[in-house]
C-alpha cells in the first residue's frame, strides 16, 4: 500500500505532542508522531518517572496508543522532536520498538535539522542490525 508522507506535517504534530511531555526530572520534552499504512497518525510524548527506568519515551507512547486504539497496519514513518536538541534520535529501546512495528527497512524516521527542516533517515540507516526473531 502506498502512503504519501508529509514530513513537515508529521514534524508539526510531533512538536505539538512535545508540549504535553511530563519531564520534571530531565526537563527534556520529546514528542513523536507515527504514520501507519492505514494513513492514521498517532502522537505521544515522553512521560517520566522518578525511577528513570520506568520512563516512557514519546515514540513508545505513540506506538502503544496506536495499538491500544486497534491499529493493525504497519508504521510507514515516525517523526521525533525535542525543542532541546536538533536531530533528536530515538534511544535504542525505541529503535527496537519501531523495528518491531515497521512496514519494512525503508520506514522513514523524520527529525528536524538545524535549519528547522525535515531530516529523513530510513530504519535500515538508523538501525541496521535490529533484533529479529525468526
Amino acid at each position: 500500500m502506498t502512503v504519501d508522507i508529509d514530513y513537515v506535517e508529521l514534524l508539526t504534530q510531533a512538536k505539538k505532542a512535545s508540549e504535553f511531555s511530563y519531564c520534571p526530572y530531565s526537563n527534556f520534552p520529546v514528542g513523536a508522531c507515527v504514520l501507519y499504512e492505514s494513513k492514521k497518525i498517532y502522537t505521544g510524548s515522553n512521560v517520566e518517572n522518578v525511577s528513570y527506568g520506568l520512563t516512557l519515551c514519546a515514540e513508545r507512547n505513540a506506538i502503544s496508543t496506536a495499538i491500544a486504539q486497534g491499529e493493525k497496519t504497519k508504521i510507514k514513518a515516525i517523526a521525533i522532536y525535542s525543542p532541546k536538541q536538533v536531530d533528536c534520535l530515538p534511544c535504542g529501546a525505541c529503535r527496537q520498538w519501531i523495528s518491531e512495528f515497521a512496514a519494512d527497512d525503508n520506514t522513514k524516521i523524520i527529525l528536524e535539522d538545524e535549519n528547522k527542516k525535515p531530516y529523513v533517515l530510513s530504519l535500515k540507516e538508523l538501525f541496521p542490525y535490529g533484533f529479529k526473531f525468526n
